[in-house]
């Protein structure tokens, strides 16, 4: 039995019960979940209890979480001063159709951080978000077309999800697919020549500051403010995804670049767990939203700004003070150097690329300047990304089947410590396989 059956093999015997209700799930759920992004082969192990730092699936095996639901954890699982704030508020009813309290208190501790927002509204998703970030623009450019990065992911609405690939995108309807102009990551050029192909038609420049879906590849010096340049020559909006990046600082990626977008969308850690999204920037465009507008912009919800989010997202931002960040930044540096050093010490071609708390990593050497080359290096790695995570899962280390990873304020250096011990052994248990299958990534 080779490397591969080992680890698959022991990661049956440790999950039987998960294989179970993984049978039973598929019976009433396609694939047996309702996450594509939490899927990986055989099957997922289902979660019981989260912990602080730790996860326990319903087996009772334990796991580090490297993940934390996809960065929206900041504090890890169950966090005292997050529950307390949500019981408090959720006593007195869920959710109302009224404005509440709370949505003010929110709205101003966000409005105080982030450098493009001066008016905002909540909504349940980074999905959302995004959507109506992109209606605003369109609504006060008059345009229809919207610039997106390839490989760049902003949720599941048709904008966001629609892919240079019309075989892929299944369901998108081909009027949606006609107003979206790909760019590529990194590359101003390409950008410009979709302003001067359709010149006046584009609405604005969708982009994530540093892509984490899309694998982490860091944005070049100026190229945020190429971005800014750009939309104002061409009278666009430029939008930033930070549903993920405003954990980099209280201002969000924005703030440590010095650039400001016209509109922001924001999610994640704005919820304190809880199911959140919001989107805010300049008045002149925020102001279509509001309901005594003559040609206002219809947008409502049943659970937008509901009690329990709001007290648990404003609990979460108060708690996430700059010396915080600060911290979990650190953390996630000395995560990623650590990982870097494994992959030299044990003789593997790979790296990370990394900002503050968020990291990932790669099967390949050189500068990862867009999605393109993260997809190019996945592939060429066949399944070595797919092992390394169920052999790390079978260690007791959670992150992402693509090879992500997060720090959260719960972590210590003792952790991170642990985190690459496991990483280590982890790639000098999988180096006889790599020679076997991928020998162009064993050091020369």
């Amino acid at each position: 039995m080779n490397r591969y059956h080992e680890i698959v093999a022991r990661y049956v015997a440790r999950t039987p019960k998960s294989q179970a209700l993984n049978a039973r799930a598929r019976r009433v759920m396609p694939g047996g979940d309702t996450r594509t992004g939490v899927y990986y082969a055989p099957y997922p192990a289902f979660m019981a209890q989260g912990d602080g730092k730790y996860l326990t699936d319903i087996d009772g095996n334990q796991y580090l979480d490297l993940l934390n639901n996809f960065t929206s954890l900041v504090h890890g699982h169950a966090h005292p001063a997050l529950l307390d704030a949500t019981r408090a508020n959720i006593a007195r009813g869920t959710a109302f159709a009224a404005p509440l309290l709370a949505q003010v208190e929110l709205a101003e501790t966000i409005a105080a951080r982030v450098p493009s927002i001066e008016l905002l509204r909540f909504c349940n998703s980074g999905t959302e978000a995004t959507m109506l970030a992109l209606r605003a623009a369109r609504a006060y450019t008059r345009r229809g077309g919207m610039i997106k990065m390839i490989g760049g992911y902003h949720g599941s609405h048709d904008f966001a999800a629609a892919t240079m690939d019309a075989e892929a995108d299944r369901g998108i309807a081909e009027g949606i697919r006609r107003d979206i102009y790909f760019a590529t990551f990194n590359d101003l050029d390409s950008v410009e020549k979709i302003f001067q192909a359709h010149a006046g038609e584009i609405a604005g420049i969708l982009v994530e500051p540093i892509p984490n879906a899309g694998g982490l590849p860091l944005p070049r010096e100026n190229y945020l403010a190429g971005l800014r340049a750009l939309a104002d020559k061409h009278k666009a909006l430029l939008i930033f995804d930070e549903v993920i990046t405003l954990r980099l600082s209280e201002g969000g990626y924005q703030q440590i670049a010095n650039v400001t977008p016209d509109l922001t969308a924001l999610g994640k850690i704005i919820g304190g767990g809880f199911p959140v999204g919001a989107f805010g920037g300049k008045r002149d465009i925020m102001r279509m939203f509001d309901p005594r507008a003559k040609n206002r912009i219809l947008h409502s919800g049943t659970f937008n700004g509901n009690n329990a989010t709001m007290a648990a997202g404003l609990a979460s931002l108060r708690l996430l003070d700059q010396s915080a960040i600060a911290r979990i930044n650190a953390l996630g540096q000395a995560l990623a150097q650590g990982f870097d050093d494994a992959f030299q010490e044990a003789g593997l071609v790979g790296k990370t690329t990394s900002y503050g708390s968020l990291l990932q990593t790669h099967w390949q050497r050189g500068e990862i300047a867009n999605m393109q080359a993260v997809a190019r290096g996945h592939q060429r790695a066949q399944d070595l990304p797919y092992l390394l995570h169920l052999e790390l899962a079978n260690r007791g280390i959670f992150c992402a089947a693509r090879g992500e990873f997060n720090t959260s304020t719960v972590l210590n250096q003792a952790d991170v410590n642990h985190a690459v011990m496991i990483f280590s052994e982890t790639l000098h248990y999988l180096k006889p396989y790599i020679a076997e299958t991928n020998p162009e990534l064993l050091v020369k």
